[in-house]
């Protein structure tokens, strides 16, 4: 198991922490945003490859803002493994 910390930027959300298990996503914590979504993303990505997730979720729109949470976690995640 392998822990990744990303910093979003333009979202209400401060910290997104991941736990992988090579392309695998284990955990994901967001701190700050709003809440019950945030919540709701953690629980639906556990098991989802990171491929899958990305592909699924980059580019989404929170509002007039260019990025979201859920995008913001596809930035993580393609972070992610580009460091691994």
């Amino acid at each position: 198991m392998k822990t990744f910390t990303y910093t979003p930027t333009g979202v209400c959300s401060r910290r997104i922490d991941l736990e992988m298990e090579g392309n695998i996503i284990r955990k994901v914590t967001f701190t700050g945003g709003c809440h019950g979504n945030t919540q709701g993303i953690s629980a639906l990505v556990v098991g989802m490859a990171a491929e899958e997730y990305i592909s699924r979720c980059e580019g989404i729109r929170c509002g007039p803002r260019p990025t979201s949470c859920p995008d913001q976690l596809a930035l993580a995640l393609k972070a992610y493994l580009a460091e691994s």
